[in-house]
């Protein structure tokens, strides 16, 4: 008998992820899809899907089996009628996902990082004391959102109101799921904004001194192919724009809901790094990513069909009871590393210390002024097809 003969075909899943329940609610899926096996088939989409830790991380990882090509959405923009730019460092496999990934590391050199550090501590401080002042506050408009929109789309180069800002996010993070009711409300909604945005990715819009006039230089000196800048200032902005946003949030959340967590925060405001990552693993910002199987891909003993999407749930892999004792409790202690929110691989998010950097700023800023921290009121999420973020987070503070 041979190998290929040993393979198993993945157990199915007649379930759609993608409503607006599950999407408010998905940990009942995701355990749900964890227990039926390493790797199981979606019949609804006609895809395979991963929701345990290390299967998920192989999907993520493997480019060789899972190709990144066929576009990091449910459509393969290979295909007729699906066709679509790629992102050119999202989409792209090595060798051109090297050179790209090695020439905007040289843009992100630690001057830059330092400088944007300066900004944003900057920033968090005067912020902190204004929210302090308030007592009450909406932890996602007026301090998570607020923050970002004050910081991240400046360094990049660029100025977005929070209406453009929330419509072009809400349609990216809609469009990489399935077409249904909340892509296309999602692509109605942000249509008036897509000159704005489209012309706000050219090199004469950039912001002097921020990211993207650099990566145009890089650009301008032959470090990445002609035509590529204003695709990879897009790229930078959309991917850390609403994850930042909604793993502060989170973060804030989760802290609101646990006094001793609080505690242990405001006895050490350096646990804001911690904070930040346990609670990107703990409610996943990017809850799903997708790749596209290669001839003769397999994956814990299942054998799977080539040019066939994948979708890797890390919003089910971070929970998973089989890497992380305790999966489902929030834990500041918890050792970091191993979450899956930023990708992992050669894939691995290229600003993710940025995102850290934002999240330690603000909610050590916080930590360092606040007493208590708790629930005013019940949090809302808003339904995204591949985005887990609160639309509203009232929040009620007493000062130290």
């Amino acid at each position: 008998m041979t190998a290929a003969a040993l393979l198993a075909e993945p157990p199915v899943l007649d379930t759609d992820p993608f409503t607006a329940e599950t999407l408010i609610d998905p940990y009942p899926f995701f355990e749900a899809l964890r227990e039926a096996g390493p790797v199981v088939r979606l019949a609804r989409y006609g895809i395979y899907a991963t929701g345990r830790h290390a299967e998920t991380a192989t999907v993520l990882s493997q480019w060789q089996r899972f190709t990144n090509t066929g576009g990091a959405g449910l459509a393969d923009i290979r295909q007729p009628g699906n066709w679509r730019p790629a992102s050119v460092i999202l989409e792209s496999d090595p060798p051109q996902h090297t050179e790209v990934r090695a020439a905007l590391q040289k843009i992100l050199s630690p001057i830059v990082v330092r400088q944007w550090r300066e900004r944003f501590s900057a920033r968090a401080e005067a912020m902190a004391d204004a929210l302090v002042d308030q007592r009450e506050f909406d932890g996602m408009r007026d301090a998570a959102e607020a923050f970002v929109l004050s910081v991240f789309p400046p360094a990049v180069g660029i100025n977005i109101p929070r209406e453009n800002a929330q419509a072009i996010g809400d349609m990216n993070f809609n469009a990489i799921g399935p077409n249904n009711e909340l892509t296309q409300a999602a692509v109605a909604r942000a249509q008036p904004y897509m000159q704005w945005y489209e012309d706000s990715m050219k090199r004469d819009a950039m912001l002097p001194g921020g990211f993207g006039e650099l990566i145009y230089q890089a650009e301008d000196a032959g470090a990445l192919q002609k035509g590529f800048a204003a695709n990879l200032t897009r790229s930078f902005l959309r991917g850390g724009m609403d994850t930042t946003i909604s793993g502060i949030g989170a973060a804030l959340q989760a802290l609101a809901r646990d006094p001793g967590q609080w505690e242990l925060l405001r006895a050490d405001p350096a646990l804001a790094r911690n904070a930040f990552e346990e609670a990107i693993r703990f409610e996943s910002p990017v809850q799903v990513m997708f790749r596209t199987t290669c001839e003769g891909a397999e994956l814990s003993g299942m054998v799977l069909e080539p040019g066939t999407k994948i979708a890797a749930f890390m919003g089910a892999a971070n929970r998973d009871p089989r890497k992380w004792p305790d999966a489902h409790v929030f834990d500041l202690r918890r050792p970091a590393g191993g979450q899956l929110a930023f990708g992992h691989g050669a894939h691995l998010c290229i600003g993710q210390m940025i995102a850290r950097l934002e999240a330690e700023c603000l909610i050590g800023a916080l930590a360092r002024r606040v007493r208590s921290i708790t629930v005013a009121g019940e949090p809302a999420y808003r339904p995204i097809n591949t985005l887990r973020i609160l639309d509203r987070l009232p929040l009620r503070v007493e000062p130290a």
